[in-house]
């Protein structure tokens, strides 16, 4: 099973006009300010630097109140991680940053992450001069913290280990962080574990990640103006996208981004859904959490257009894709497959064609407004 999913298509070299078509490609995403200076990139590595220290101080704070010794207050642990787009390499300037605080199993989400009482870390955050807006949502499928952190905004979520101490160099990938834990963390640590499978999975593909990074910039800066980037509204958002991009990658290892931006519209224009999208065969660990299975499950052979995370317990990830969805997306990726293929036949690309803006306001005959 392991050959299917390891043998590429293609790893023949690039040549001197993909070198070329590919510089020019970056120039052009640079000019669509898609890429954060240096001053905010430090600033972003700041702004977790502090966040990562007051969850210790918050942790040592939880450790006390449950009556551990000073010793034992100041070994104890909570770590920060971060996934989505800041982990991908490929946020732009003003993004948020997707964060997850690990703590050990006497720190509770609802009574010590979560809560009014002074030693909650919702509260210490609030105290601090630097956090605006701060608004927890405790009822959501993924409880959360929202805040602007001196001027960056941060998602902030908890996981909650079996484990009395968190080391400081945890592997979250490792199926064992997922021992003996509820399901909120479950879905707490899958943003971490999903992000850090497709980066390894590219790596071992034995792909360059700038390459990888500026392909998947691209690749969302052309969903954005086709309208066809939004979980919400049933089409794909950054983790799909950056799945397809590691999935046509494992195809293509060695290709450059002008190409591999060609390859990515062929392939998934004549992509027979709903044959999911894997980067690796499924995993069936003993934990007892359910695995996407098209085969077995009536629910999940009612996906359209399933792409599975390689993070166990595998998910699909674009369940909100519906009919029609899957059929604007088609017709969008068979336009740029064909737009591609005549772009690249010149030595100098137009790259703005491929991303022109949908032209919405002017496609349908009726339309309707929703005032709120």
């Amino acid at each position: 099973m392991a050959l299917v999913f390891n043998r590429p298509i293609n790893v023949d070299l690039p040549t001197a006009v993909d070198e070329k078509q590919t510089e020019q490609l970056v120039q052009y995403l640079q000019g669509q300010n898609l890429y954060a200076d240096e001053a905010e990139s430090l600033h972003r590595e700041e702004v977790l630097g502090k966040l990562a220290m007051l969850v210790k101080d918050w942790i040592r704070g939880v450790a006390i109140k449950r009556g551990f010794g000073e010793g034992m207050a100041e070994e104890a642990n909570a770590s920060i991680f971060t996934f989505g787009s800041y982990r991908l390499g490929v946020n732009g300037p003003g993004a948020d940053i997707d964060t997850l605080c690990v703590g050990p199993s006497y720190a509770k989400r609802e009574t010590d992450f979560f809560g009014k009482e002074d030693h909650c870390l919702e509260q210490l955050l609030k105290r601090q001069p630097d956090v605006k807006e701060l608004l927890a949502v405790t009822d959501a499928y993924v409880p959360v913290i929202k805040m602007e952190f001196a001027g960056i905004e941060i998602d902030l979520l908890y996981a909650r280990l079996h484990t009395a101490v968190v080391p400081e160099d945890l592997d979250i990938s490792s199926v064992s962080t997922l021992r003996n834990v509820d399901e909120q963390t479950v879905r707490s640590l899958n943003g971490c574990r999903v992000t850090d499978s497709i980066l390894k999975i590219v790596q071992q593909a034995g792909t360059d990640q700038e390459a990888f990074r500026t392909t998947l910039r691209a690749i969302k800066l052309w969903a954005k103006r086709r309208g066809v980037y939004s979980n919400v509204a049933g089409f794909l958002g950054g983790v799909n996208w950056a799945i397809l991009v590691a999935r046509l990658f494992q195809f293509y290892p060695t290709s450059k981004p002008s190409m591999a931006l060609c390859r990515f519209f062929k392939i998934f224009s004549q992509w027979r859904w709903p044959t999911p999208v894997m980067l690796k065969p499924i995993e069936r660990e003993s934990l007892g959490f359910a695995v996407w299975d098209g085969s077995s499950s009536a629910r999940d052979a009612r996906h359209l257009m399933p792409l599975i995370t390689p993070a166990y317990p595998a998910m699909n990830s674009s369940y909100s894709v519906s009919h029609s969805t899957l059929s604007i997306m088609m017709e969008e990726f068979g336009i740029a497959a064909q737009l591609c293929s005549e772009l690249l036949m010149n030595p100098v690309v137009d790259w703005a064609r491929l991303f022109e803006q949908y032209p919405f306001f002017t496609a349908y005959k009726n339309y309707l407004q929703v005032m709120v």
